[in-house]
C-alpha cells in the first residue's frame, strides 16, 4: 500500500515538472512540492494554471484525506495513552 502512494507521488512529480515548463513555472519547485505533498500540490498547480474546477476538486479531496489521516493518528495516540 505504501508503494502505491510512492508511485502516485512520483507520477504527480513527473507530471508537474513537465507541465511547469509549459506554463513558465519553476519545474524544480513544483517537482519538490509534488513529491512531498502529492495530490495537494497537483490541485494547487491546476488552480494556478486556470484549470480551477478540477484543481479545487483535487485540493479539497486531498485536504480531507490529510485531515482524516491526522485524526486517525490522534485517535490512535489517545487510545494507546488511555491503555497505559
Amino acid at each position: 500500500m505504501e508503494s502505491l502512494g510512492l508511485i502516485l507521488n512520483i507520477v504527480i512529480t513527473i507530471y508537474l515538472v513537465i507541465e511547469a515548463r509549459k506554463y513558465g513555472k519553476s519545474p524544480i519547485l513544483w517537482g519538490i512540492l509534488g513529491f512531498i505533498f502529492g495530490a495537494l500540490a497537483l490541485g494547487i498547480f491546476l488552480i494556478r494554471t486556470n484549470r480551477k474546477l478540477i484543481g479545487w476538486i483535487i485540493t479539497i479531496i486531498s485536504a480531507i484525506g490529510y485531515v482524516a489521516l491526522i485524526m486517525i493518528f490522534g485517535l490512535a495516540i489517545l487510545f494507546l495513552g488511555s491503555m497505559l
